[in-house]
This record gives C-alpha cells, sequence and structure tokens, in this order.
C-alpha cells in the first residue's frame, strides 16, 4: 500500500510539472528553421500577387511579418530571393536565402503545372533540410479529394472547407502572369552584398511571438489549404532536386547542433504576437491589394552586422531602432551564380548540393548601422 501512495505521489507530480514546465507547442510546431516561415502564409501571399517580383517585394517586407528567417545567426532576418526555373510546361519558383558570400539556401520551391485546356495544378514545398521530408502545401483541389483529411483545425470545429479546381488556380493573377506567352523568365538580380532600396532588415521575431500573429489566419489557411504527403509532378527529383536545389551544409549542421533552439524560448510572447494581429487588423484590411511593383534600385551591401546580439526578452522588433545614412546606389555588374558540389553530402535524403558564390568585384563599403 505504502508502494502505491508514493508511486501515485510522484505520478502527480510528474503531471504537474508537464503542465507548468513543459513547452507549449502547438500542431503546427517542427523543431526546424522552417517554423518561421509559414508557408500557407506564403500561399496565400503568393495568390494574391500579381508578378513574381511583387511577390518577392512583399515577401520581404517587415509589414508582412511572414519572413521571420534567420539562418546564417547574425540576429537579422534574411533576404529571400524569387527565381523561376522553367522544365517545358512546368514552373519551379524557388525561393532561396543568402547566408554569406559564398553559401545559400533554397527555402521552399513552388511548383506550378500547366495541364491541359488551360487548367494549372500547384504545390508549395518547403526544403526538406529546413521543414523535414515532405512538407507540402496545396489548395483542397475538389478534383481531388482526401476523404482522411478535415483540416488542423477540423470542420467539426466549424470551418467551411474551400474547394478548388485547376481552372481556378489559372485564375490566379501570378499563374496568368507566368503563363501568358510574352513572359520572361523571373530571375531575382538581387544576392548577397547586393539588395533592393526597399530592403530594411529587422532583428527577427522569437516563434512564439510569430506564432501568437499566425495563428489567427489559421482559419483562412485551412479553409483552403491543406497538407500533401508526396509531390505531384513526377520530374520534381529529376529536374529540381538534381539540377535546381541548393542547400548550405552550414545550416545543416547548425540544425543538428541546435543553434536555431534559442528562437523558441519565449512561450510568454504569444500573447503579444496576438495583440499585433488585433493591433494592425484593420491596417491590412485597407491595403490588401498588393502592392505595385516597379523594378527597384539597387542598394550595394558589403553585408550584415554580424554582432552576438540576441532576441531582446521583451519585443521582438520594436525596442530596437535602426539607422542609416545614405549610401550610394549603383547596379551590379553581374548577377550572382550557383556552382555545385558533388563531394558535400548532406543527410537529408535528396540527392542533391551546391553553394552560392558572386562574381570578385568588391562591393561598396555599407553605410553604419547602430542599435539602440
Amino acid at each position: 500500500m505504502k508502494k502505491i501512495i508514493i508511486t501515485s505521489i510522484l505520478t502527480l507530480l510528474i503531471t504537474g510539472w508537464n503542465a507548468i514546465g513543459a513547452p507549449d507547442y502547438p500542431d503546427e510546431y517542427l523543431g526546424l528553421p522552417g517554423d518561421n516561415l509559414n508557408l500557407y502564409a506564403v500561399m496565400k501571399l503568393f495568390q494574391e500577387s500579381e508578378t513574381l517580383e511583387g511577390f518577392e517585394r512583399n515577401l520581404n517586407i517587415e509589414d508582412s511579418r511572414i519572413n521571420n528567417l534567420d539562418l546564417n545567426g547574425d540576429n537579422m532576418v534574411d533576404y529571400l530571393t524569387v527565381s523561376d526555373y522553367v522544365d517545358g510546361n512546368v514552373h519551379t519558383i524557388v525561393l532561396r536565402a543568402f547566408l554569406n558570400q559564398y553559401e545559400s539556401q533554397d527555402v521552399a520551391v513552388f511548383v506550378v503545372e500547366q495541364l491541359r485546356n488551360g487548367e494549372v495544378r500547384i504545390q508549395l514545398i518547403g526544403d526538406e533540410a529546413l521543414y523535414g521530408e515532405n512538407y507540402i502545401i496545396e489548395p483542397i483541389y475538389s478534383e481531388t479529394p482526401n476523404p482522411g483529411y478535415i483540416g488542423r483545425t477540423g470542420n467539426r470545429s466549424g470551418v467551411t472547407v474551400v474547394t478548388t479546381n485547376y481552372y481556378d488556380i489559372a485564375a490566379w493573377p501570378v499563374i496568368r502572369y507566368i503563363c501568358h506567352p510574352a513572359y520572361v523568365v523571373w530571375r531575382s538580380s538581387w544576392y548577397w552584398g547586393y539588395y533592393p532600396v526597399y530592403w530594411d532588415p529587422w532583428s527577427p521575431y522569437y516563434w512564439h511571438f510569430y506564432y501568437g500573429y499566425h495563428y489567427n489566419w489559421n482559419t483562412y489557411y485551412h479553409r483552403n489549404y491543406r497538407p500533401w504527403k508526396h509531390v505531384r509532378w513526377n520530374r520534381y527529383d529529376r529536374f529540381y532536386s538534381n539540377r535546381v536545389r541548393v542547400y548550405s551544409p552550414t545550416v545543416v549542421v547548425n540544425i543538428n547542433r541546435g543553434v536555431y533552439r534559442d528562437t523558441y524560448s519565449r512561450p510568454d510572447q504569444k500573447r503579444a504576437g496576438e495583440e499585433l494581429y488585433a493591433r494592425t487588423r484593420d491596417s491590412r484590411r485597407a491595403n490588401q491589394a498588393v502592392r505595385p511593383a516597379a523594378r527597384s534600385e539597387e542598394r550595394p551591401v558589403t553585408g550584415r552586422n554580424t554582432s552576438t546580439m540576441r532576441r531582446e526578452a521583451t519585443a521582438p522588433v520594436q525596442n530596437r531602432t535602426i539607422s542609416r545614412s545614405n549610401t550610394a546606389r549603383t547596379a551590379p555588374t553581374q548577377r550572382a551564380t550557383t556552382s555545385r558540389s558533388s563531394s558535400v553530402k548532406v543527410s537529408t535524403g535528396r540527392n542533391s548540393s551546391g553553394s552560392a558564390t558572386v562574381n570578385q568585384r568588391k562591393a561598396p563599403v555599407r553605410s553604419s548601422r547602430t542599435a539602440v
């Protein structure tokens, strides 16, 4: 009897510790860097965009609160380039981050297939180094029902699922743009050290703050999009994985060492993220139209502030002001090129590798930036 009582007490203590001290992670939590780029939000932004240039611009502005990635650990959000690699009637639109002058990392890729009679199919695939294997987002297609899928929030909670057909996808403005006969393949011209004038990097949010903000969109996300477990395009590995995909060995090493775990250490920030969503709701509705994207001038930058500043304990960005003096703006003489190396292997499971290099011309010195 005494043994039973002691066992019961220990069980209660363990249960209480789990309730109080265990991390509060929702179902969406991956424990990988991809947690800081919500692909549901990326798909929504893509659907609302008119051009790939406009999509890249809006993906990289702080007000959109979509990009929260800091893969190189310099405490500044990474710029995400958008580039289209075409294979016949299929567009693979790659989101890529530069970690430094020599390394870059694919973050996610849109696969847009032109089918027949004006039909189009789309999937958004997170890079397995950042999201794990087979992390795929797609519209909820009416032609391909998945009886086991009820959404993460579930139909039982009253969420009405919006079914989509291939003609609906073809009507998206950005799809009409890339499928037009006069379309010129878009490749982002920005790379490490050279960024557009609108790019003003900020300190990333804690993940709980970021999740607290995007949690409010979950009803919309899961009503219109769903997870899927396999790539529909049968040439995905042959074309994209083996010929296009670029990864950074540094990112893989950092993941294995737990370097990115500090971004998950503030569950108390979830409420602050929810409050930011509430404060900015009206302004978002007023600015739902995608901003026109005229080609931007270049701002030469020689790198980032590599100080060891950590995320502030109270507010992610609002408590830090960044000042920058005017800099000369010149156009780059050469676009970044990507070289692949077969000598580097990673444990992500796909047979692909590579690193990014830039031209040897020395970039102008970046103006000073102070953190207050």
